[in-house]
């Protein structure tokens, strides 16, 4: 977050530079508001970058085994260049790195789940994909894997078949 106060800042200065060399160029023939205009502009146009690029370099530095399965969009008023470009705010992603088939279990895959907000902490758990049932499990603190490779104390959520996060995971 600081580095990215920094960036807008930098591009302030460094739009309002270019703007007053224009200025000095033309022998001080623009407008005097020129200068702070193109501060606030550069800034603005910074802070816009930094949002909407969000998504593109979280993702690039994810392993090619992370395949992002569903993403939020958010329209707002405070922000009205949204209603023509939505603007990604969260993404829920599939580590594939962490995928378990048990033999007991075949319609089951147990991987890693990745949600990823802009401005929080980046969080990951374990989760179990029921993929003929299209049901999902989080692994807490009180799911146990039984001998069997069923889970104990497990809480099920039951899913649509087309849940995005179900289907990647599943591999469908």
């Amino acid at each position: 977050m600081l580095l990215e106060f920094i960036a807008i800042i930098a591009a302030g200065f460094g739009l309002a530079g270019i703007a007053l060399s224009v200025n000095i160029a033309t022998r001080r023939r623009l407008p005097q508001w020129i200068v702070p205009a193109a501060a606030g502009a550069g800034m603005l146009l910074m802070a816009i970058w930094l949002e909407y690029s969000w998504l593109e370099r979280t993702t690039g530095t994810f392993p090619e085994s992370v395949q992002v399965a569903s993403t939020n969009q958010v329209r707002s008023w405070y922000r009205p260049w949204t209603y023509v470009v939505p603007l990604t705010n969260r993404l829920i992603a599939v580590d594939h790195r962490f995928d378990r088939h048990h033999a007991d279990a075949p319609g089951q895959v147990l991987t890693r789940v990745i949600l990823a907000g802009r401005w929080e902490p980046m969080r990951q758990y374990g989760v179990v994909f029921d993929c003929t049932a299209h049901r999902r499990a989080d692994l807490l603190d009180q799911v146990e894997l039984g001998t069997d490779g069923g889970l104990e104390n497990a809480n099920w959520l039951q899913l649509s078949a087309d849940d995005p996060v179900l289907r990647n995971a599943c591999g469908n």
